[in-house]
């Protein structure tokens, strides 16, 4: 089963290369995974992916439990041209009480249940015939004797009379199928007469005269060893299943749709099957509401994040099989134990090139160029407090592999990711923003690296006004966006005015405005979540 690699909701450059270069050296190891994006990527991050040729994960909305997620009665239908006999004998076989019924493309029209094949079977005549020459020798167990048509229709009669009184008061035509045993006089009258089929029960004898008759008047002709009485009784089971089909738009879901959203459903309607199709309403199987114990969640690798409300919407649903985080501890739990890499290094990306060496897999110049730029972006070319002799370590061997100078092609990835140019205040807000809870709190800390300060300096009301509006709307409880200044090694705070108390006992400081620049804070990790934890903690 594919296992889904991910980073958090709003992707940075460590996130995706981690993805990424993971999702590599899973897959050499022999397993089956995908890199995937929970957000759009930032200008840094595709410059990155542009200079080695990588290409951008797709996006995955979700993790939660979907009906492809559940082993539900996959493939099991019937044409439309199967018998009724044979709606009746597999849902027997397969223990079922219903059963999606397709055209021959697998298209899905309706749906029979075991109520419609009892009252077929007990409350309907059974006078006529809309079948095939094939489904009728299926149910009766017959021999073919002649063949003239592919498809039978027409009113089905018995010989139950004397041979006279049946041939002076019983008008046959070719619309007739007609039931007797071996009364040459009544088979030599039918045959004269064009029925469509003659049914001979008993396997009564058939004189040759009369198969020559029959070829001449293209009469079909079926034998079966059963007698006239079962023969009438259960000849109507011939006829095309699509003949009993009661509800043509049944309730159906899509093998995209969420379970709980089926659960839901399945309360107020209280069915026990359900078609499955997918979006071009092809059948793909049929769904028991038992079959809903029977789940195979989604399996992901979590990287550069362990936080509930920085992953996938239904995290909870899925299976979590492995963590690799540079982070604080966050709020995700397991049921079961997973392998959970968390170390005290720069960046994400580190940890996964310790992983190739203690896995020893080789690494390719792209692999190499993914993982470096996740560790320079984060690290801001090693210059931020969160890097560590790990890092430098391995920015050095993935440099040369990669075959880049790494400050140069560092300064150049960052330059990438700090143009304002057709990016929103909220585009800034989002650009590297990552959501935090303490107990019941929930607070939002974006962060934006820049050259030049006063491009947003010159909007800063406008900033602070989209700080509140987004605060308001979410309830967070404190939310503030960190302009990162690369060259002066520092960054400038601008917070929603709710907050102004809160970042006041942060920096010890009364003075603290919007705009206020904090000498040596580059990294949100070390320089920021800390002191917000402590208010809240304290």
């Amino acid at each position: 089963m594919e296992t889904f690699i991910f980073g958090h909701k709003k992707p940075d450059t460590d996130s995706v290369m981690a993805a990424i270069s993971l999702s590599y050296l899973e897959n050499a190891c022999g397993n089956q995974t995908t890199p995937k994006l929970l957000g759009s990527v930032n200008k840094e991050t595709r410059y990155a992916l542009e200079q080695f040729h990588l290409d951008e994960p797709d996006y995955l909305n979700d993790v939660k439990l979907q009906l492809k997620d559940i082993k539900y009665h996959k493939d099991f239908y019937l044409k439309e041209t199967d018998s009724i006999f044979d709606g009746y004998q597999y849902m027997l076989d397969e223990g079922l009480t219903g059963l999606p019924i397709v055209k021959a493309n697998n298209d899905f029209i309706g749906l029979i249940t075991i109520k419609d094949l009892s009252r077929t079977m007990v409350y309907e005549n059974g006078i006529s015939l809309d079948t095939s020459y094939d489904n009728i020798l299926d149910t009766i167990s017959g021999e073919e004797i002649i063949r003239v048509n592919k498809e039978i229709k027409g009113k089905i009669l018995a010989a139950a009379f004397k041979d006279e009184t049946f041939m002076e008061n019983i008008n046959l035509s070719n619309e007739d199928i007609l039931i007797v045993g071996d009364r040459h006089s009544i088979i030599e009258y039918a045959i004269k007469s064009q029925v469509k089929l003659l049914i001979i029960t008993g396997d009564g004898e058939i004189q040759k005269s009369h198969i020559e008759l029959a070829k001449e008047n293209k009469v079909n002709i079926i034998r079966t060893k059963y007698d006239t009485y079962h023969v009438s009784r259960v000849i109507s089971l011939s006829n095309y299943i699509k003949t009993m089909i009661r509800s043509y738009n049944p309730a159906k879901f899509l093998d995209t749709d969420y379970v709980d959203d089926v659960v839901d459903i399945n309360n107020k309607l209280k069915h026990t099957n359900y078609p499955i199709v997918d979006k071009n309403n092809k059948c793909l199987g049929l769904l028991k509401i038992t079959d809903l114990s029977e789940k195979k969640p989604k399996k992901v690798i979590l990287v550069d994040h362990n936080e509930k409300k920085q992953s996938a919407d239904g995290i909870d649903e899925a299976e979590i099989i492995e963590i690799i985080d540079h982070h604080n501890l966050g709020s995700i739990t397991t049921n079961m134990p997973v392998n959970f890499r968390n170390m005290a290094v720069g960046s994400s990306c580190t940890i996964i090139y310790t992983l190739y060496q203690e896995k020893n897999i080789k690494i390719p110049k792209e692999i190499a160029g993914a993982m470096l730029s996740g560790i320079v972006s984060d690290t801001l070319i090693l210059k931020s407090p969160t890097a560590t002799k790990k890092d430098r370590e391995a920015v050095e061997e993935l440099s040369k592999i990669a075959g880049v100078d790494y400050k140069e092609y560092g300064m150049n990835l960052l330059k990438a990711g700090t143009s304002l140019e057709g990016m929103s205040r909220e585009d800034v807000l989002y650009n590297d923003f990552k959501l935090y809870t303490v107990e019941d709190n929930t607070f939002g800390v974006g962060q934006f690296f820049t050259m030049n300060f006063s491009d947003i300096e010159k909007e800063l009301d406008e900033y602070v006004h989209v700080l509140d509006e987004v605060s308001e709307a979410n309830n967070y409880d404190f939310l503030a966006l960190y302009v990162t200044d690369i060259i002066k090694n520092g960054s400038y705070i601008l917070y929603n005015t709710k907050a102004q108390d809160k970042v006041e006992i942060m920096y010890n400081n009364h003075d603290v405005y919007q705009g206020y620049f904090i000498e040596g804070c580059v990294s949100r990790k070390k320089n920021v979540i800390p002191l917000i934890m402590e208010i809240y903690e304290n």
